[in-house]
């Protein structure tokens, strides 16, 4: 951020020091100070675009900080009425200053140094108390939990530098489309603080509901590929597909590619590989419901485990949703659907585990 003026060597415990004397000289130079910043020509003020730019940068040396910081330990008892009502706080705190700073920089004239400086001064301050905000919540409230909080403060974070990169790309001027969506995702950005999960059953049931999802729609998607035995259908247009066929001996036409189909050997695997997959999503379903009758907010690590573990389902059976496209590789179906069965066990064995 730019700095007004330099400041003066002197600390007041030094000047203390010397006694009532002492503290009225360190009081009058501070006044004297004062006066002369103000008076002072604003030429020493990096210019308005220059001042958001150096923001931006700032803002986003931030985000690794926050990915891989870790709590700050404390002998106080967490109050986690205390630690929503802050984090909100400062969420729509930023969420302010971004409106602020939008409608400050979308009207001619463009702001002046100073105000530049302002605003950006209240934007900065207002990101640091979410991110200091995000620093005491401690890890034994649930990783899961925290996860969802860091993400949110990234959101907020990150979404306040794409604002300022949008000003800079159209500055001084009515509110275009790119400045308003800006900063109406910083302001969306804050406004789901409100609703992450205020426990870590909570934070594993969303979890496991959005995997559910996720499953869900790979399964969909194989499905309907299975049925129309071609899984790229749609994709070649008429005139490729009626050069690119030819007739077999039956009068059948085909593609002249045989990468673009399945054989009747890849016919065949597939059969498993969808039971396998509607096997994933069925044990994910299971896994959610059990959460939510039996498990309780205490079992922080476990329902961790759970979730953790959880997680690997998805991207398993998109590994072997993707293995049975054409060209097929026996080899790598075989493969990934031995890791999907692993991982299926797994969580099965954890969600059942006693606490």
């Amino acid at each position: 951020m730019c700095v007004a003026g330099n400041e003066m060597s002197s600390s007041a415990p030094e000047v203390l020091g010397a006694g009532s004397n002492g503290l009225s000289v360190w009081v009058s130079s501070r006044r004297e100070a004062a006066m002369a910043s103000s008076t002072t020509p604003v030429s020493f003020l990096a210019p308005p675009l220059e001042q958001l730019r150096h923001l931006a940068e700032e803002l986003r040396s931030l985000l690794p900080r926050v990915r891989v910081g870790e709590a700050q330990e404390t002998a106080e008892e967490f109050n986690r009425e205390m630690f929503w009502r802050r984090l909100n706080e400062a969420a729509m705190k930023v969420s302010g200053e971004a409106t602020v700073l939008t409608t400050l920089f979308s009207k001619i004239p463009s702001p002046s140094p100073q105000e530049t400086q302002r605003i950006c001064e209240q934007v900065h301050i207002a990101t640091e108390e979410v991110i200091a905000a995000y620093y005491t919540f401690p890890k034994d409230q649930g990783i899961t939990l925290r996860k969802l909080v860091r993400n949110a403060v990234l959101d907020i974070v990150d979404g306040t530098a794409q604002l300022l990169d949008a000003l800079l790309a159209a500055p001084s001027q009515s509110p275009e489309n790119g400045d308003l969506i800006s900063c109406n995702s910083v302001s969306v950005a804050c406004q789901q603080v409100a609703e992450i999960p205020k426990d870590n059953k909570a934070a594993a049931l969303l979890m496991l509901t959005k995997s559910v999802d996720l499953v869900k729609d790979a399964h969909e998607e194989m499905e309907q590929a299975v049925e129309e035995c071609d899984p790229y259908c749609g994709l070649l247009d008429d005139s490729e597909d009626n050069s690119d066929s030819h007739h077999n001996e039956d009068g059948v036409g085909l593609p002249s590619n045989r990468d673009s189909y399945w054989s009747e050997e890849d016919q065949a695997l597939i059969t498993p590989c969808l039971a396998l997959v509607r096997a994933s999503r069925a044990s994910l379903k299971k896994i959610r419901i059990l959460v939510a009758e039996n498990g309780r907010k205490d079992q922080v690590a476990q329902l961790d485990d759970i979730v953790d573990i959880s997680d690997e389902i998805s991207p398993s059976v998109d590994d072997l949703v993707l293995s049975v496209y054409p060209p097929v590789c026996h080899l790598t179906v075989r493969i990934t659907s031995a890791k999907l069965v692993s991982v299926l066990i797994k969580a099965l064995e954890i969600t059942k585990k006693p606490a």
